[in-house]
């Protein structure tokens, strides 16, 4: 029995000089490892400034409360969750699927809520044994410092998401947030920065036992600075909420959104990008109220609202109208099917295949030059192009959308904030393609005729159209619009100086599109009568006595909208065909400057606003207003295409 007691001694004696000499260092480590835990020091983001340097979003400093879930003892999480939702006024329901989503990653806490009010701060940290896991510290928040102002494109920020996280990869981790939309998505890359690493001690319990201690610091992001001018952007945002209500006053009750886009037309760089109805993107800082988010997301709520998320300026897409005519004009005299100086007859009503097709104006009945009747916007004088295009034998292909194509209609401008829409160029192959019976598969001489005009299944952007007018102010070229201008060091508080720039992004080149300059030359005084011929120009009323020369337009496009049950009083879904409202244009007409301002081009849109002429030109009159600092001269508008 002695020998037994004394093998069993020096078994035990063995294994607790291997636990303590040969494995000391490892459990040494293990066991301080149990006592700190780290996290990562998300960065102060980046702020996005205007053209001039003026900062549109900023940080502000806030108190954050995480809940690190591993950290709290077995049988205490319920407990600490119900808490934790009534103290902070979170939903219990939103907590649990965040502690969820968080449960096999015990390093990465759940954002119980941001901006929390010093008192409910100050009491979580004077009863941490009572919320075992539950970490307050500081934060920096997005400040939109104009509210709604620009929301569109320059977006906002959110946590990121398991789908994201899983596209994103190294660099990126659970509770980092990152831009979700417009410029903050668009150059998350330079703005947010790179995060720390941070260090604190707890106990068995998990209860904080030291301060929060940074092993390396966080780096700010870098600061965009954008093409975009303030005070035009503003112009436009007050233009077009203007303009929904001057049209709703004038008959079109449905009005209810659009775009304007403003543009440099030399080198593509966006002066005012604005999108009506908004949305105030500080609703997603920090943790966003399911409530105010919901009314954005929810389909129906947003539809009744007019969808509030979406940028009109270069994802909504309509059709065309009449600001499509010039890009047949070009496209039939690059094909040599139409002299600019022919007589066709501008008539009242055309019969084509025994369907008829009417002009915007029952009265003319006259034989018109092209220049003439892109200033009066002839319909049945395009009809008759149309025809001509349609007639050409098929070893000719689709010249006409060929053309469109090279103009940049149906497909993406290449803006460095995205998404964009490409729109639809309709052909006889994606007829083909996209409809089933033999009937409507096949493309008629109805389908060029409507298509000549910019209706059918013609759908464009804003920015497209912006970008094609810019043309007949740069000599024929087509420009890539863009909206960034500079990646810059941002300053400290205080400090003068001019930016250290560390990166530029410099406009690209303009692109040829090989157009006659006697062609363009043709087209560009139609549209200069179209704005101050007064006997056949369609928005003579509106630019005919304004300062500073201006050339342009309007366009009434027919759509079939639907309106929701409820919208502006109506008691059940209301389904139309309405009027949408275009004005595109370019000032001034000649030469490089005016009073020192470089050239821009406008395009004007105003959902189911009526007449381009009525409405859209009056819109777009106060953006170049605003641009060339002039007044605004007594109009007249008159009732037009």
């Amino acid at each position: 029995m002695g020998i037994v007691a004394v093998a069993l001694f020096a078994v035990l004696f063995f294994r607790l000089w291997a636990l303590q000499v040969i494995s000391g260092d490892d459990y040494l480590k293990s066991a301080r490892s149990n006592q700190i835990r780290a996290f990562r020091i998300q960065p102060p983001r980046g702020p996005i400034l205007d053209r001039d340097g003026v900062a549109l979003v900023t940080n502000v400093p806030g108190t954050i409360v995480r809940l690190w879930p591993a950290d709290v003892p077995d049988g205490r999480l319920d407990e600490t969750v119900r808490r934790l939702s009534e103290l902070l006024d979170v939903p219990e329901k939103e907590l649990w699927q965040s502690v969820r989503a968080r449960a096999g990653d015990p390093l990465t806490p759940v954002v119980v809520k941001t901006n929390v009010h010093d008192a409910k701060a100050n009491y979580l940290d004077e009863h941490q044994a009572e919320f075992p896991g539950v970490r307050v510290g500081p934060t920096q928040l997005r400040r939109y410092e104009l509210g709604s102002f620009a929301a569109h494109l320059l977006g906002y920020v959110g946590e990121i998401t398991e789908l994201e996280l899983r596209q994103k990869g190294e660099g990126y981790a659970g509770g980092d947030r990152i831009g979700k939309t417009g410029v903050e998505a668009a150059y998350d890359d330079y703005l947010r920065g790179q995060p720390g690493v941070g260090q604190v001690r707890v106990n068995a319990l998990g209860e904080r036992t030291s301060g929060l201690v940074p092993s390396r610091m966080p780096q700010a992001g870098y600061a965009v600075r954008l093409t975009l001018d303030t005070d035009l952007q503003g112009a436009a945002e007050d233009a077009l909420r203007w303009g929904v209500q001057f049209a709703r006053e004038n008959g079109s009750w449905a009005a209810n959104g659009g775009a304007i886009v403003a543009m440099n037309p030399l080198n593509g760089e966006l002066l005012a990008l604005a999108s009506y109805p908004t949305f105030d993107p500080s609703v997603f800082s920090g943790r966003p109220d399911p409530n105010k988010v919901q009314q954005l997301f929810d389909p129906e709520v947003s539809a009744a609202a007019n969808h509030p998320m979406l940028n009109r300026a270069v994802s909504g897409l309509y059709p065309a109208g009449s600001v499509f005519k010039p890009v047949t004009a070009l496209a039939a005299m690059s094909e040599g099917i139409l002299d600019p100086y022919e007589l066709i007859s501008c008539v009242p009503e055309r019969i084509i295949d025994k369907q008829k097709f009417v002009n915007w104006d029952p009265y003319r009945n006259e034989a018109m030059q092209l220049r003439t009747a892109l200033s009066n916007s002839c319909d049945t004088y395009f009809y008759d192009v149309a025809l001509r295009f349609y007639d050409l034998p098929p070893e000719r292909g689709n010249p006409l959308q060929d053309w469109a194509k090279k103009m940049g209609i149906g497909i993406e401008t290449g803006i460095d904030v995205g998404p964009e829409s490409a729109g639809l160029l309709p052909t006889p192959a994606w007829r083909k393609r996209h409809f089933d019976t033999a009937i409507d598969r096949l493309w008629s001489s109805g389908d060029s005729v409507q298509l000549a005009i910019g209706q059918g299944d013609l759908l464009v952007t804003p920015l497209q159209m912006t970008r094609f007018y810019a043309l007949f102010a740069n000599g024929g070229k087509l420009v890539e619009p863009h909206l960034v201008k500079s990646i810059e060091q941002p300053r400290a508080e205080g400090e003068t100086g001019p930016p250290v720039v560390l990166r530029t992004f410099a406009a690209k080149p303009p692109q040829g599109l090989d157009l006659n300059p006697s062609f363009i030359q043709v087209v560009r005084e139609g549209l200069w009568d179209a704005t101050h011929d007064a006997n056949y120009g369609t928005s003579y009323g509106v630019f005919g006595f304004y300062e500073v020369p201006i050339a342009g337009k309007t366009g009434t496009a027919e759509k079939f909208v639907t309106l929701p049950e409820g919208y502006l009083g109506t008691d059940q879904p209301f389904a139309r065909l309405m009027d949408q409202a275009w004005w595109c244009g370019w000032g001034p007409y000649e030469g490089e400057s005016w009073g020192g301002k470089k050239p821009l081009v406008v395009c004007a849109l105003v959902e189911n606003g009526g007449h381009g002429g009525e409405v859209a030109a009056p819109v777009a009159l106060r953006v170049f207003a605003e641009y060339f600092d002039t007044p605004l001269p007594a109009i007249a508008p008159r009732e037009s295409d």
